[in-house]
């Protein structure tokens, strides 16, 4: 079992952004996701640096992939979407819609905001030329295993959401936006001002999501700490940790060392709150409860 960096969620700025994966060039991840998945109107701001961050990182012998949009709707993102495979890299959709451009017989990854639920829809990939899929982070470790045998069946890597906020749902229209009393056109791009995401709460003051524009994410962040071994049992290939704020090569270094049975589980889950401190830890998809359910 080794480990996939997905793409950054969040509005990051192009100094953040190069910073961040010249550091992931010295760190054990075996394979990073590149790209803008969440919000087409950010990519301007920093895609100057991508063909660096490829660069840095294919020559410190990672695998690269750039991921698609999560909600592909305007022609222009269509255009970005089709430019995706003339590049030479191969792709990870994360949205279904980006299969209309792929060319014939060439392989893809498919990231975790896409629905593979089933054996059904994990074959139906293969067929079209699916290498590598994040499963969704709500599937519990008994669909998980069925699905991860039935990738090892038809050639295909299976990983599962491994640490970070789960990303829930994707919309048409910008929280972020609306919540600075601004339309998404004319949004100034405010999501900059939270760089991890913005926190929501109920109306009795408790916290259980986060905003990132037009995205909801968990609140908690998820951690398969203490399902480890469990996965690797099931034959799950990798485990995908999402990008944050922070001293984010030390997480990677965790997970780095929990999967290869270095640290305990316990252990792990003491460090990530050593790194993180004040941050709230969940595994509740993966043990069949509510999500936010907090490890043991």
């Amino acid at each position: 079992m080794d480990l996939t960096i997905g793409p950054i969620a969040f509005f990051w700025t192009a100094e953040q952004v190069r910073g961040f994966y010249q550091s992931l060039a010295k760190g054990p991840a075996a394979r990073v996701v590149i790209g803008e998945w969440v919000c087409s109107k950010r990519l301007p701001f920093w895609q100057q640096e991508i063909p660096g961050a490829v660069e840095v990182l294919l020559a410190a012998g990672k695998e690269v992939a750039l991921s698609s949009l999560t909600l592909i709707t305007l022609k222009r993102e269509r255009k970005q979407t089709a430019a995706l495979f003339e590049t030479g890299l191969q792709v990870e959709i994360a949205d279904l819609g980006a299969l209309k451009h792929l060319p014939e017989g060439a392989p893809f990854q498919v990231g975790p905001t896409v629905n593979v639920y089933n054996e059904g829809t994990l074959e139906w990939l293969a067929k079209k030329g699916a290498t590598r899929i994040c499963l969704p982070p709500e599937l519990p470790l008994a669909s998980v295993a069925v699905l991860a045998r039935a990738g090892r069946e038809a050639g295909v890597a299976i990983e599962v959401w491994g640490h970070g906020r789960a990303p829930l749902a994707i919309s048409g229209r910008c929280y972020h936006a609306r919540l600075h009393d601004r339309i998404k056109d004319a949004c100034l791009f405010v999501c900059g001002e939270d760089p991890d995401g913005r926190e929501v709460q109920t109306l009795d003051g408790t916290t259980f999501l986060t905003i990132n524009g037009v995205q909801t994410l968990g609140h908690a962040h998820t951690t398969v700490a203490n399902q480890i071994a469990a996965l690797r049992e099931a034959g799950v290939t990798a485990l995908r940790l999402s990008p944050q704020i922070g001293n984010f090569p030390e997480i990677v270094d965790i997970y780095a060392r929990a999967t290869c049975a270095e640290l305990p589980p316990a252990a792990a889950l003491a460090e990530l709150h050593r790194q993180m401190p004040g941050a709230v830890f969940a595994d509740g998809f993966l043990a069949g409860t509510t999500g936010m359910r907090a490890p043991v």
